[in-house]
């Protein structure tokens, strides 16, 4: 199976402090793996360099479906081609309140038609086709016309996960998406992404906080601390000691003592028939 991508000794210096510390990372096309570490472990920062936001530092190199990203401290010069092909979902949504939800998903496709049709809102019949089913995927096809500012946050997340639908993303990088949502608008989000990965087979990076959703839904974790790697394997084989190391002993616990850990596997026929019989998501 070919690497989606491939991240060599990635380092990033803000100031006297190291964001990222010679990172070296390999994702293989389809999979489905999480990033945790505890705040300030390089997880947002290393996602944005994934998707050419921010330069690194000289001396590491990253490439995504086989172009470069990243290469001797600068971002490659046809990023934006390479960049209409990977899906960033951000925590805070970035979506236009103001603008209705269809139209923002809408927005996936700025990559992918002249630049003049993006300025004017000029879509074809088609499109908004494909926007209404994107929406319909995520359980929001009646919210459609209404403004985006008018929706829940994990309403808003789930229309930015449409936009990188209509976008027609190759990589997903979903960066802490459900770190301001409740509970259950954290599982319907979990669960769609990972339907999608499923289905679409799409390879989805996301970014967590919360350890027991990366137990349930990705299989395999990257762990960092202080911008190093210091996991990379099964999801499963977390340790308490690892645990304890990202977050401390008492966080840790916490973590190992949610009930989502001990959850069914959301891949079984069981809960894959019962989330289908929900006409909300």
């Amino acid at each position: 199976m070919a690497a989606v991508l491939e991240i060599v000794q990635l380092s990033k210096t803000f100031g006297k402090r190291r964001a990222l510390d010679e990172v070296s990372l390999q994702v293989q096309a389809g999979e489905m793996v999480a990033l945790i570490g505890a705040s300030g472990s390089g997880k947002s920062t290393l996602i944005r360099h994934i998707a050419g936001l921010i330069p690194a530092d000289p001396g590491g190199s990253l490439v995504v479906r086989g172009r470069p990203v990243q290469s001797g401290g600068r971002v490659a010069r046809d990023i934006r081609a390479t960049r209409a092909r990977i899906g960033v979902i951000f925590q805070q949504f970035n979506l236009v309140g103001r603008l209705s939800v269809l139209t923002n998903v809408l927005t996936g496709l700025l990559g992918r038609i002249a630049y003049w049709r993006g300025m004017l809102g000029w879509f074809h019949r088609h499109e908004r086709l494909e926007a209404m089913r994107a929406l319909q995927r995520v359980g929001l096809a009646d919210f459609a016309t209404q403004r985006a500012a008018n929706l829940s946050g994990g309403q808003q997340q789930r229309v930015a996960i449409a936009r990188t639908l209509v976008q027609e993303a190759d990589v997903i990088l979903a960066d802490e998406p459900i770190a301001s949502l409740d509970p259950e608008s954290s599982r319907r989000v979990m669960e769609i992404l990972s339907r999608i990965h499923r289905e679409d087979g799409k390879t989805v990076l996301v970014s967590l906080h919360q350890v027991d959703y990366a137990l349930r839904y990705c299989p395999r974790t990257v762990a960092l601390k202080e911008g190093r790697v210091c996991y990379d394997g099964p999801s499963s084989e977390l340790t308490p000691e690892l645990l304890a190391n990202l977050y401390g002993s008492e966080e840790a616990a916490e973590l190992l003592g949610s009930p989502s850990r001990t959850a069914p596997d959301p891949a079984s026929p069981a809960i894959r028939a019962e989330a289908a019989s929900r006409a909300a998501v």
